[in-house]
C-alpha cells in the first residue's frame, strides 16, 4: 500500500471510519474499522498527519496517535462540514476531515493533557453544582409562590426566609422545603469543596500564579485558563486566542462594507463567562484607579457603554493572558 501522508478519522462510539491519501492527494486507504482495532490499523501506518473532529474523547485519542509518532489535528464540527461533500454519512465525514485536515489556513483545537482535562473536571462539576443550586432556589420559590409566598430573587433572602416561610405551610409542603434545604446545604458544600481544591491548584501551578496578576482574572479563572490552553503556543497572537473565545465582533462585511454585529460567542462559554465576570470587577474599581489600564477601561466605558466595555476589557484581559503566557512573562500595572 502507498504510504499514507494524511488521514482523515470519524470518531464514533463503536464504529470508525478513516479516510487516508497519499503525497499526490489520491486515496489509498478507506476503511471502517470497530473501535479495538483502531489503534492496531494506526500503529500499523507511518508516521502521518491525522484530522479528527472535536467531540467526546477526542483528546484521548489525539494523544493515543501522538504517542506512536504521528502528529494529529483536532478541529471543530462547523470547520469540517464545508468539505463534505454529498450527503452525511460516516465515509463522507471520514473525507471532508481528510480534505479540511490538509487547507494551510486551517484553525486547530488545542490538545490537552490528561492533567489539563481532570482540572477541567473539577470546573465542570463545580459549574453543574452551581446550576443545579440555583434551579434548587428556583424550585423553593415556585413552590412557596404556589401558596401565596413571594421570596425575593436574591439566593441569600431564600436561604433565611424559606424555612420561616414554610412553617404556615401544611406538613406535607414544609417536608418538602425542607428537603430542599438540606439539598441546598448539600450543594453549598461541595461547592466549596471543589473551589478549595481548585484554589489549591492554581496556587501551586506556576503559568496560573502569574496569570493571576492581571486584573479581574482570579485563581478559578486562571485555573480555567492555563488548564485550557497551557503556554498558549497554538494561537499566533492574543487576538486569536480573543477570536477563539467569541470575544471579537461578528462581521457582514461585502462590497467594501464592514459590518460589525455582536460578538460570535464562539468557543468555551464557561472560559469567556469568567473573563466577562472579571471585567466587571475591573469596571467596579476602574474609577478609583489611575493606572493606565484602568484610565482606558473608563473611557470605552464613557464612550461606548457599560456592556461593550465589558466586552472589551474581557478581550484585552484575554490578550494579555495569552501574551503572558507564551512569552513566559509577568504581569507589570503601567502608570
Amino acid at each position: 500500500m502507498t504510504q499514507v501522508t494524511t488521514l482523515g478519522v470519524d470518531l464514533a462510539k463503536s464504529v470508525f471510519t478513516v479516510h487516508g491519501v497519499d503525497v499526490a492527494g489520491r486515496v489509498v486507504l478507506r476503511k471502517t474499522v470497530r473501535r479495538e482495532k483502531l489503534m492496531e490499523l494506526i500503529v500499523g501506518l507511518s508516521p502521518c498527519l491525522i484530522g479528527i473532529e472535536a467531540c467526546s474523547g477526542a483528546h484521548e485519542w489525539a494523544r493515543r496517535f501522538a504517542a506512536h509518532g504521528h502528529r494529529v489535528g483536532i478541529m471543530m464540527a462547523r470547520f469540517v462540514a464545508a468539505y463534505r461533500k454529498n450527503s452525511k454519512n460516516d465515509g463522507n465525514d471520514a473525507e471532508a476531515i481528510c480534505e479540511a485536515l490538509g487547507r494551510p489556513n486551517m484553525r486547530f483545537v488545542p490538545v490537552k493533557s490528561a492533567e489539563q482535562q481532570a482540572i477541567l473536571s473539577l470546573h465542570r462539576l463545580r459549574q453543574g453544582f452551581i446550576e443545579e443550586r440555583t434551579a434548587t432556589i428556583n424550585r423553593i420559590r415556585g413552590l412557596l409562590g404556589e401558596f401565596g409566598v413571594v421570596l425575593p430573587q436574591r439566593a441569600e433572602e431564600v436561604r433565611r426566609a424559606a424555612v420561616v416561610a414554610a412553617e404556615a405551610l401544611p406538613v406535607l409542603a414544609r417536608e418538602a422545603i425542607a428537603e430542599l434545604r438540606s439539598h441546598l446545604t448539600y450543594l453549598d458544600e461541595r461547592i466549596k469543596r471543589y473551589e478549595r481544591q481548585l484554589l489549591a491548584l492554581a496556587k501551586e501551578h506556576e503559568p496560573a500564579r502569574r496569570v493571576q496578576g492581571v486584573p479581574g482574572v482570579g485563581p478559578l479563572t486562571a485555573s480555567a485558563l492555563t488548564a485550557s490552553i497551557a503556554c498558549g503556543h497554538e494561537f499566533a497572537n492574543g487576538r486569536q486566542f480573543a477570536a477563539w473565545l467569541g470575544l471579537v465582533p461578528r462581521q457582514y462585511s461585502t462590497g467594501g462594507k464592514a459590518r460589525l454585529g455582536r460578538i460570535t460567542k464562539r468557543g468555551d462559554a464557561y472560559l469567556r463567562t469568567l473573563l466577562m465576570l472579571g471585567a466587571r470587577a475591573v469596571l467596579q474599581s476602574a474609577a478609583r484607579k489611575t493606572d493606565r489600564l484602568s484610565r482606558w477601561a473608563m473611557a470605552v466605558r464613557t464612550r461606548r457603554g457599560y456592556h461593550r466595555a465589558v466586552i472589551a476589557v474581557a478581550a484585552k484581559n484575554a490578550r494579555i493572558v495569552w501574551a503572558l503566557l507564551a512569552k513566559n512573562r509577568e504581569f507589570a500595572v503601567a502608570n
